[in-house]
């Protein structure tokens, strides 16, 4: 049997994890990533926690380490800037990971990850041609076409969230203004909400809450709230136009939807489908699979970098 290292960064924590080549996660821990203001000190707690997982089983049997991480390069194995982790500047990942473990080590960003994920595990698994959106704090995606993701030139194509959703609208971290991910993601769909009870007067559960938050507009919806829902279908509207014009470029046979805001079920999926449907151009119309992740939350950030070392 042989296995491979998956490890997942994230701003705040980070999760890691050894798998078998049939997905099963057969070893899971965590480290602190904001504890480890150097990265040299980071691996050295992930080898810690790994090691002796990896003397048991026989280091001989390993295949490699596949990380995912923010602005991850997987073309040199580097992340590259990225402003929600506490290493600044272009940190040699890969190399880090080579050395300490001496296992071949892949980079790529998590959204990368989690599409290379899905198609060895999950919903994507036989498909050749297919868009990942990940829906979380912000919107990811990693677009697969002719079996292949598709990187660019430099390593960091696909990023569908920082499309332009709305001319010259919201302010963006990324520094621009209207991205998707300020529509569509968990904390874009909250400042919908507080732009909504700012605008319109009618009465909503929403309007009891103090923090406003996405699962408070789910729940507000489950209960058939008015407002809550207006707010899903202006989410799904801008989602489902994206979709539309992103299903231009690479003509996938199908869209996934995963993280948090995916979770909200029908209450997104039925009006992204309905404005996607609208928006497309007719030879794409009612071709396009709009589907849920099959792979746990819990588990496709280490399965998706795992999948990095068989892809």
């Amino acid at each position: 049997m042989q296995y491979s290292i998956g490890i997942d960064i994230g701003g705040t924590n980070s999760v890691m994890g050894i798998v078998d080549k049939k997905g099963v996660i057969l070893f899971e821990a965590s480290v602190p990533t904001k504890a480890f203001p150097d990265i040299n000190d980071f691996i050295a707690a992930a080898f810690m926690k790994l090691s002796p997982e990896v003397k048991r089983l026989g280091i001989k049997n390993f295949k490699g380490i596949g990380i995912g991480a923010p602005n991850g390069n997987y073309y040199n194995g580097s992340i590259e800037f990225a402003p929600n982790l506490i290493w600044k500047g272009i940190i040699p990942l890969a190399n880090l990971f080579t050395e300490k473990f001496n296992l071949e080590s892949f980079v790529t960003n998590d959204a990368n990850a989690a599409a290379i994920g899905e198609m060895m595990y999950g919903a994507a698994k036989g498909m050749n041609d297919f868009i990942m959106v990940t829906l979380g704090t912000g919107v990811g995606s990693g677009f697969v076409a002719n079996g292949k993701m598709i990187y660019g030139h430099d390593g960091f194509a696909g990023e569908l969230g920082h499309t332009i959703a709305v001319r010259d609208g919201r302010a963006c971290g990324c520094g621009r203004k209207g991205c998707l991910e300020t529509y569509t993601s968990a904390t874009g769909i909250v400042r919908t909400a507080h732009e909504f009870l700012k605008t319109q007067t009618e009465g909503s559960l929403l309007r009891e809450k103090e923090n406003l938050s996405s699962k408070d507009i789910y729940e507000a919806a489950l209960q058939g709230d008015p407002l809550a829902l207006a707010i899903f279908d202006y989410t799904g509207k801008i989602l489902g136009q994206s979709l539309a014009d992103a299903v231009a470029i690479t003509s996938p046979e199908a869209i996934i939807l995963f993280g948090g805001l995916a979770q909200a079920g029908p209450y997104i999926f039925q009006p992204t489908r309905k404005y996607m449907e609208e928006n497309l151009l007719i030879i794409y119309k009612n071709k396009i699979k709009l589907l849920p992740s099959e792979l746990k939350e819990s588990d496709v950030a280490i399965l998706g970098a795992a999948a990095l070392v068989w892809n």
